[in-house]
C-alpha cells in the first residue's frame, strides 16, 4: 500500500517533535491527520482549571504546528470508544496510531477502540513514549516488578547507560494535506469550534504567575534555562528551597508530553560539569526524573494503587477526617506559616514547591489524621502537573502506605521551615500579613496576638498530634 492514510491520536504528548509513534507514522506514511479528544469519561486532563489552561493553551500551539506541517489537528470531545474509529473511517484511515498509556481507564480504553478498529479492518499501531524503559522491560532478579525505589533508579541507570535513549529530533516533517472532500466534511469543520468553546470556558486566574508554561515551544525554553543559568549545577543544594527559582518547573511539560522524558534526559547526559557538587547536582536531578518514572511503573502493574493503600493495613487505620481541619488545610488556615504558604501557592498558582508537597501532605496525615486520599483529591483538582501515577506515589509515600521501605516518617513543620525557608522569604511572600513578624518567632510559632494580622493561631499543636498518630498507628 503507497502513502497509506494515517489516523494519529495525541494524548499525552502534545507535541510533533521527537514523538516516537509519529516517527514511527511518518516512516510509513506523510498523509497523517492527527486528533485530540477532550474525553468525557477522563477528567484528569481538565478537572483542574489549572490543567484545562496548560492543556488548552498547549492544544491551540500543536494545532498551529500541524498546519505549518501542512496538516491539521482535529480536536473532539466525548468518548474516543466511538469517536476514533468514526473518525478513522471518514478519512479512510489504514491505520491509527498512538502512544501507550499506563492508567487502568486509559489501558481498557485503548483495548475496546482497538476491538472496535479491527472490526473495521484498521491496523492499530502503539507505541512507548513518556517512560525511559517499558514496564515490560525493567524487573528485579527474581523477575517482579519494583515496589522499592532505590534498586529500581540503580537498575534503571544502568540499562539508560546502554541505551540510545534521546531520539533526535531533526526528522523534518511534511504531511500531505487532507483532501477537499475531507475538508468540507461536517463532522470534521464542527470539531474546529470545540477547543474555542473550551479555550473560552476556563477559569484560571493563575495564568501569569504559574512558573509552568503551556507548550512545546514554552517546554524547550525552561529546559534551556535550567541548563544554560546553570540551575541544573546547583540543584542538589538548591531544589529544596522554596523561595529559591531552583528546579526546573519542567512538570506539567512532562505530564502533557510538551517535551519528552527522552530529551530532558539526554540534557543531563550532555552536561558538561566542572567539579564533585555539579556531578551530584546533576545526579540528584536524574534521581527525582526516575522517581516520575518508578510511579509510572508502580501504577501500571499495580493498578489497584489508584483506589487505595498498597499496605493493606492502612484500610484499618482509624481516619478522624475532621472536615473542618481538612478545609482550613485546604485554604493555607491552619496556623502553621509554612504548610499555609504552601496551599496559598497552590491555590494562587496551580503548582506547588516539591519540598512543600511533603511537608503538607505530612501535616494533612500525619498532624490532622486526615486519610492521604481526600489530600490527594485536592491535589488533582488543583495542580497543573496533576498525574495519577505521581500524584498517588507522593501521597502514599508521605503517608506511609505506599512502597517505602521506611515504615513511619512525620515532618514537623516548624523544623522543616527553619531548615528550608530559614529567613522566612518564602512564608512572607504567601502570607503577607505576617510580613512584620520576625524570622524567629514565625518559624517557632511564637506568634504574639498583637503581631498576627488576622492571621489564625494553629488549629492543633503538633506534638500532641504526632502522639495520637503514633498511638492510632500502634493499633494497626
Amino acid at each position: 500500500m503507497n502513502n497509506p492514510r494515517i489516523l494519529f491520536w495525541h494524548r499525552k504528548d502534545l507535541r510533533i517533535f521527537d514523538n516516537q509513534a509519529l516517527i514511527k507514522a511518518f516512516s510509513l506514511s506523510n498523509a497523517i491527520t492527527s486528533t485530540y479528544i477532550l474525553d468525557k469519561n477522563y477528567s484528569h486532563d481538565f478537572n483542574a482549571n489549572s490543567r484545562a489552561w496548560f492543556l488548552g493553551n498547549s492544544l491551540q500551539e500543536l494545532g498551529n504546528n500541524w498546519e505549518k506541517m501542512g496538516s491539521r489537528l482535529v480536536i473532539n470531545e466525548g468518548d474516543p470508544v466511538l469517536i476514533i474509529p468514526q473518525l478513522a473511517k471518514t478519512i479512510d484511515a489504514k491505520f491509527v496510531f498512538w502512544n501507550k498509556s499506563i492508567e487502568p481507564y486509559e489501558i481498557n480504553r485503548d483495548l475496546q477502540i482497538k476491538k472496535n478498529l479491527k472490526e473495521k479492518n484498521i491496523q492499530v499501531i502503539e507505541t512507548w513514549d513518556h517512560l525511559l524503559i517499558e514496564p515490560i522491560k525493567i524487573f528485579s532478579g527474581s523477575n517482579k516488578p519494583y515496589s522499592v525505589y532505590g534498586p529500581f533508579y540503580k537498575n534503571l541507570k544502568s540499562k539508560m547507560n546502554l541505551l540510545d535513549s534521546y531520539n533526535q529530533d531533526k526528522v523534518i516533517f511534511q504531511f500531505k494535506d487532507i483532501d477537499n472532500k475531507f475538508k468540507e466534511n461536517k463532522k470534521i469543520k464542527s470539531s474546529d469550534s470545540v477547543l474555542k468553546k473550551f479555550l473560552k470556558n476556563i477559569k484560571f486566574s493563575g495564568s501569569n504567575i504559574c512558573p509552568c508554561r503551556p507548550g512545546e515551544n514554552a517546554a524547550e525554553t525552561l529546559l534551556e534555562n535550567f541548563i544554560n543559568q546553570k540551575k541544573i549545577y546547583s540543584y542538589n543544594s538548591s531544589r529544596d528551597l522554596p523561595s529559591n527559582n531552583g528546579t526546573s518547573f519542567l512538570s506539567a511539560s512532562l505530564r502533557f508530553g510538551t517535551i519528552s522524558i527522552r530529551k530532558v534526559w539526554n540534557a543531563t547526559l550532555n552536561s558538561d560539569f566542572e567539579s564533585h557538587e555539579h556531578y551530584l547536582s546533576i545526579e540528584t536531578w536524574q534521581k527525582e526524573l526516575v522517581w516520575r518514572e518508578f510511579y509510572q511503573h508502580c501504577l501500571f502493574h499495580f493498578p489497584e494503587l489508584e483506589k487505595g493503600p498498597y499496605r493493606k493495613k492502612w484500610d484499618k487505620f482509624p481516619w478522624q477526617n475532621n472536615s473542618e481541619w481538612f478545609q482550613h488545610w485546604s485554604n493555607g488556615e491552619t496556623g502553621v506559616p509554612i504548610v499555609d504558604a504552601a496551599m496559598r501557592q497552590l491555590n494562587s498558582t496551580g503548582w506547588m514547591h516539591n519540598r512543600c508537597r511533603m511537608i503538607v501532605a505530612s501535616f494533612l496525615v500525619k498532624d490532622l489524621i486526615c486519610n492521604w486520599q481526600m489530600g490527594e483529591k485536592k491535589f488533582m483538582e488543583t495542580l497543573v502537573d496533576g498525574d495519577l501515577a505521581a500524584n498517588n506515589g507522593g501521597w502514599q509515600w508521605s503517608a506511609s502506605s505506599g512502597m517505602d521501605p521506611k515504615p513511619l516518617r512525620i515532618f514537623n513543620p516548624y523544623t522543616q521551615a527553619k531548615k528550608f525557608d530559614p529567613i522566612c522569604e518564602y512564608i512572607k511572600y504567601w502570607i503577607p500579613e505576617l510580613s512584620k513578624v520576625s524570622n524567629s518567632d514565625l518559624l517557632n510559632g511564637e506568634i504574639s496576638n498583637l503581631e498576627k494580622n488576622n492571621y489564625s493561631s494553629p488549629i492543633v499543636n503538633h506534638n500532641i498530634q504526632q502522639r495520637l498518630f503514633k498511638s492510632l498507628y500502634a493499633e494497626i
